[in-house]
């Protein structure tokens, strides 16, 4: 029998789950995607790139939208070291008629598209107490409204057309356990969960699947200097997951193709998490409580 030494990290005789095949290899037959279009909301950087980039390996036409020119920019490098079709646009979610306008190029250069991922948010640790009623606003209009915004936009074109089409929402585990430091981003991505699951009985009638997919931690380049402080905080990613390894992003990629696929065309309404288990883990006993803000290394609260 293996015994845990808390200290040691993982524990003798275990390995966790398997590395991720290598970057490059493909969950589904080559050609899925071809003559597909993929819109990607947040689509230049980090894991929304990583989806991006495993659609356009497969095939699809990849329409990237994002505020900022320097994420568009990046976009079109990544998607032209693949050889993939891909058109930048610049639109703020939080702005229907800017929606509007980003489907309308969408459609001019390659046909309606025919996939949704919703990957745009804003997030940032902070106390609640601490939290401005901007920044609360901020965050729940980009990641709450703008990700309805964008399937209202989708769903309205194929109702209209009378084709299908698929829409993944990219959640938050904390959608479901609350998220302490992230009170506006946990209540908006709780949601965007329960929007997965009502327009996916709404619109199924018409075609249209809605999934979400929620991702655990897939550290990349492109994370925002409060998160990458956090992660520094912990000694040892690795082992602090039930899988002993952290999530590759091109792993997150091929859950969002699947999802998309032709092959998950009865799966509507379902939140995929993947995450090694590790939102699920529990301790035999619990560890002492630690404020949020002695977690962030901010001192007392003053008004």
């Amino acid at each position: 029998m293996t015994t845990t030494d808390p200290a040691a990290g993982a524990t003798d005789g275990t390995a966790g789950l398997p590395d991720a095949p290598a970057l490059g290899a493909m969950a589904l037959p080559a050609g899925t995607y071809e003559g597909t279009a993929v819109v990607i909301t947040g689509g230049g950087t980090g894991l929304g790139r990583a989806i991006a980039t495993e659609f356009a390996r497969l095939g699809a036409s990849i329409v990237v939208a994002s505020r900022r020119p320097e994420h568009l920019a990046a976009a079109e490098a990544a998607m032209a070291a693949l050889d993939a079709p891909v058109l930048t646009v610049t639109c703020d979610i939080r702005e229907p008629e800017q929606i509007a306008a980003a489907f309308d190029a969408a459609e001019a250069r390659f046909g309606l598209p025919a996939v949704l991922v919703n990957n745009a948010a804003a997030n940032f640790p902070v106390p609640a107490e601490d939290m401005s009623p901007n920044a609360w606003r901020t965050v729940v209009d980009i990641t709450l409204n703008g990700t309805y915004f964008c399937a209202r936009e989708f769903a309205r074109r194929h109702l209209a057309a009378g084709t299908p089409g698929s829409i993944i929402n990219v959640g938050a585990s904390y959608a479901w356990t609350g998220g302490p430091g992230f009170a506006h981003s946990a209540a908006a991505k709780a949601g965007v969960k329960n929007m997965v699951e009502t327009l996916a009985v709404e619109w199924g009638p018409y075609g249209i699947q809605v999934n979400g997919l929620v991702p655990g931690l897939f550290p990349h380049e492109d994370m925002t200097a409060d998160i990458q402080g956090n992660l520094a905080r912990t000694e040892d990613k690795d082992s602090c997951q039930p899988a002993l390894r952290v999530g590759r992003p091109r792993e997150l990629g091929w859950a969002a193709t699947f999802l998309a696929s032709p092959y998950a065309r009865f799966i509507s309404g379902h939140t995929l998490v993947v995450d090694g288990a590790n939102w699920q883990r529990r301790s035999l006993t619990n560890p002492p409580v630690v404020t949020v803000r002695d977690q962030m290394g901010r001192g007392p609260f003053e008004p």
